[in-house]
């Protein structure tokens, strides 16, 4: 499988939520049980995504604070502005997939 994807996921658990709903209107059962399993898998694929976001966000924010805080301590505001940019988009990235 590749790495875990919000989009992809969502698509499948709606695909999954029709699926389900065709199952019931005309009672067979095949269909109910494909349904819900292609819901749970994208369920399960969006929450694999934002957990894989979070994390990402998390690394970014740790290294875009050694980035500002060493480039106060020498002097290099290039260094400083990049970390401090750096730290706000993984703040972005784990204030969105928060779990």
């Amino acid at each position: 499988m590749s790495d875990p994807s919000q989009m992809n996921g969502q698509i499948h658990s709606v695909k999954g939520t029709v699926v389900e709903g065709v199952g019931n209107l005309t009672g067979l059962d095949s269909w109910k049980t494909s349904g819900k399993e292609e819901h749970a898998k994208g369920e399960a694929e969006q929450k694999a995504a934002q957990a894989k976001d979070y994390a990402s966000g998390v690394a970014d924010r740790v290294g875009g604070t050694v980035d500002n805080v060493v480039g106060s301590i020498t002097g290099d505001n290039t260094k400083q502005a990049s970390g401090k940019m750096q730290e706000a988009s993984g703040k972005a990235k784990t204030e969105a997939n928060k779990p």
